[in-house]
């Protein structure tokens, strides 16, 4: 047996779909799932046939028209495509609110492998046509998805948006993309970190001069990482938390370094502390003693904060807590650094 998608159009009239099941069954092609899509030129059904293989194309695009199937649309498809729609899209939604980078992908499965590509007009309104939709990208700019076949139904559109709003919402609610311009007019993005993340980082320390073991490989949902522009991983923060102090940690590609990399990925992780539940009172960031870049770095939070140096390791300590007005110093008022999380110095840590 063969596999295939179907797509046709019928009077919208009670009787006409099994009208042409039954023109299907007289070919023995079995149905396995069928979607409805109403539009205003009648109803567009969207089956998943199962037909001998001996069956050739003309013959099935001709059991559709006998059937009264107008505008018929046939393709070969997959087996993977047996699960049933509302669980794949429940799937995709799934996968958006993991990976929302993945949108264009996603889209172009859903719409049965529709081209997708970001324009940088902004202003246009939502809509679409038989071959072509445009919908506001969350990031700004447009998302114009082409098809040539078949045409593009209502319910589509809808779903299209739907993918579209699930990104927004994450973005907007958990900081998924923070866009940042560097001084030599180049650009990053800071996002948090995904379990597909792990081989790339660690091919950035390895990449690295010297070990980094403050930043975990692995996912976690207090890392983030800096993606260059070309979509490679340049930079990676993780915070790490001790009841109401905690500790950043974060590491730049070498070529990325002294660019403001690592104070926009330190920016982010301060941020990610202040929007805990639990209350951070202290932010600790360690490197080497004399280590002038990290100091540069930090005294760009504009926060109060002090050094400590222990040997070889200085301590820096940002005060996250609120500063009362009039205070000449907070020197003494600190927290000490936290005495349960080991320090961690290495290359990387230049802004």
């Amino acid at each position: 047996m063969t596999l295939w998608r179907v797509r046709a159009t019928v009077d919208d009239r009670p009787g006409f779909l099994s009208v042409l099941t039954a023109s299907l069954a007289l070919r023995s092609i079995n149905i396995l799932s069928v979607q409805v899509h109403g539009t205003e030129a009648g109803v567009v059904d969207d089956f998943l046939v199962d037909a001998p293989n001996e069956l050739t194309e003309a013959e099935l695009l001709a059991a559709i028209v006998r059937g009264r199937g107008r505008e018929p649309w046939i393709r070969r498809t997959e087996a993977r495509y047996l699960v049933d729609p509302p669980t794949d899209a429940l799937a995709a939604a799934a996968h958006l609110v993991r990976t929302p980078d993945d949108l264009p992908e996603v889209l172009s499965t859903a719409l049965l492998n529709a081209s997708v590509r970001s324009v940088t007009y902004t202003g246009a309104a939502n809509g679409f046509t038989a071959n072509r939709m445009q919908i506001a990208a969350p990031d700004g700019g447009t998302l114009l998805v082409e098809r040539a076949a078949p045409p593009f139904t209502p319910a589509e559109f809808a779903r299209a948006c739907a993918f579209v709003e699930i990104v927004a919402e994450v973005r907007a609610t958990s900081g998924v993309r923070w866009h940042i311009t560097l001084a030599d007019g180049s650009s990053v993005h800071i996002r948090p970190s995904t379990s597909q993340d792990a081989p790339d980082i660690t091919a950035l320390q390895a990449r690295s001069a010297g070990t980094f073991p403050g930043v975990a490989r692995r996912a976690d949902r207090n890392q983030v990482v800096a993606i260059g522009s070309d979509g490679e991983i340049v930079g990676v923060g993780t915070l790490r938390l001790d009841g109401v102090e905690a500790e950043a940690a974060f590491l730049v590609d070498v070529g990325w370094r002294r660019r403001g990399v690592g104070t926009g990925l330190l920016r982010r992780l301060v941020e990610m502390a202040e929007e805990l539940p639990v209350g951070v009172d202290a932010l600790h960031v360690h490197g080497y003693a004399g280590d002038d870049a990290l100091t540069r770095t930090m005294g760009r939070l504009e926060l109060p904060q002090r050094r400590t140096i222990d040997g070889a390791v200085m301590t820096v300590t940002a005060d996250l807590r609120t500063v009362h007005p009039g205070a000449d110093s907070i020197v003494g008022a600190l927290p000490r650094p936290v005495g349960t999380i080991r320090p961690v110095v290495g290359d990387g840590l230049a802004a």
